[in-house]
């Protein structure tokens, strides 16, 4: 026999309150009491307690009997693990790549690090003649790239020595950074305002503004960039253009349930529009 409207209604209300007693659970670092579960969603302890045990008997919560509290259980695990199996940086971040070329009139790229390198995974060239162009897979030094500098700014100061120290500082033009203080506070620089610059020390004549992606434990996995010839990313420039670039990493973030770590980045950069 169909379910009438009301036994449907029914039936999403129930839903609606079982997810938001796995969501307050998520954020509940040692679990929480019967009572903090109720109090977070408005609900009766009776009702609370009813969905705990309907929950629990699937394994999306456990119970401590010890300690008498309620933690999310190992099969929210497991379909937490399903999206991160089928988690696609490249695809989750291309529309919004072309959406920023589309705003910005410039190539974009989206990079990983690899071995100690930026590796570009994914490009939107932009329509005009004279434009930027990276090969897929190509690797490009980190101290001297957008992407690489966007990426080692989220490292801390020890693991950024060693990665100087393993990898050293080649001179790649003229306005490459070629000591570890000069790249510190280029880096410290980045942090403050939002974004990585890459102004002419990769290759001359062109410049790169870049912004690191985080996963949802505040890693760097990757970092977008606009690139483009001096004429057009001039210095009245950069700050929009700074702007559109950390906005648009903020948005892939989203999609990857990422996290911008809680210090470092400015967070204005990753408010939504």
């Amino acid at each position: 026999m169909p379910k009438t409207d009301t036994e449907r209604s029914g039936n999403v209300q129930v839903l609606g309150r079982a997810i938001a007693i796995l969501n307050h659970l998520s954020q509940a670092d040692g679990g929480a009491s019967l009572t903090e579960v109720g109090n977070a969603v408005g609900l009766a302890a009776s009702t609370t307690h009813r969905l705990l045990t309907s929950l629990e008997s699937e394994r999306y919560v456990r119970f401590d009997a010890e300690t008498k509290l309620w933690s999310v259980g190992v099969q929210a695990f497991i379909m937490g693990s399903g999206f991160l199996r089928t988690r696609d940086l490249v695809r989750l971040a291309r529309p919004h790549m072309r959406a920023l070329m589309e705003a910005s009139g410039e190539t974009v790229n989206l990079a990983i690090e690899d071995q100690g390198a930026a590796v570009y995974l994914s490009q939107v060239e932009c329509r005009e003649m004279m434009r930027t162009f990276a090969r897929l897979g190509a690797r490009v030094p980190m101290h001297c790239s957008g992407v690489g500098k966007a990426l080692l700014s989220a490292l801390g100061e020890g693991l950024l020595a060693r990665h100087v120290e393993r990898h050293g500082l080649m001179r790649v033009t003229a306005r490459t950074l070629i000591t570890l203080p000069d790249l510190l506070a280029d880096l410290s620089a980045g942090r403050v305002r939002g974004y990585a610059i890459d102004d002419e020390e990769h290759a001359v004549g062109l410049r790169c503004v870049a912004a690191p992606i985080f996963n949802e434990h505040g890693d760097p996995v990757g970092a977008v960039s606009l690139s483009g010839p001096m004429a057009r990313i001039t210095d009245a420039r950069i700050a929009t253009l700074g702007g559109l670039v950390g906005r648009a990493a903020g948005r892939i973030m989203a999609e990857i349930g990422g996290n911008p770590q809680p210090e470092g980045i400015a967070a204005p950069v990753y408010t939504q529009p």
